[in-house]
């Protein structure tokens, strides 16, 4: 089962000749969708290599609506090398810039602009948090860590933004004191 050890949503333009050009640059075989794992639905090329240890992996296109397109580093069996993944991330992100497409994340997200940060509905920006409870059984930060989809070792600016996203959702104001006041503390350096 191909599993994805690096994946980045972007979203732009790409005509047929800038499409056949992304697939020249990616080595991609044309007309081959990926048919396994997370997101193959997507996939509308790929292929497959292994990397300096023998470990199958996957180089994936795909495309979610009209103009989002998502790049992809899938491993069955040993997860890539730290450098593996960084050097696919530099990667796309030359390719993204190459291609002029906006970066919408990157995950796992390495610095503070490859999180999605989602937008908050006007109507629930007012809400005073009356009617919003909390139906979480932790009360630490380390605890959320996992719920706001962060691996242990994510960097520090990577944690401060998912903690300030969530800090601007009504429900934080129903949060566990011990939880907010550990947050405030985090982000003011402690």
């Amino acid at each position: 089962m191909l599993l994805p050890a690096l994946t980045a949503l972007s979203f732009g333009e790409l005509n047929e000749e800038r499409q056949s050009r992304l697939h020249d640059m990616l080595q991609l075989r044309r007309g081959t969708p990926r048919t396994e794992g997370y997101g193959s639905e997507n996939s509308i090329a790929h292929r497959e290599f292994t990397d300096e240890t023998g470990h199958r992996l996957v180089l994936d296109l795909g495309k979610v609506d009209e103009d989002g397109w998502v790049f992809g580093l899938y491993f069955d069996g040993g997860r890539p090398s730290p450098s593996t993944v960084e050097a696919h991330r530099t990667l796309f992100r030359g390719l993204m810039e190459w291609f002029g497409l906006q970066l919408v994340q990157i995950t796992p997200a390495a610095t503070a602009d490859e999180v999605l940060v989602p937008s908050v509905p006007p109507e629930a920006e007012g809400e005073d948090g009356l009617g919003v409870s909390w139906n979480f059984s932790y009360d630490r930060l380390e605890q959320l860590r996992s719920h706001v989809g962060l691996s242990r070792d994510a960097p520090r600016e990577v944690k401060e933004v998912k903690l300030r996203a969530l800090m601007g959702l009504p429900i934080w104001s129903a949060a566990p004191e011990p939880l907010r006041s550990e947050a405030e503390a985090f982000l003011h350096g402690g």
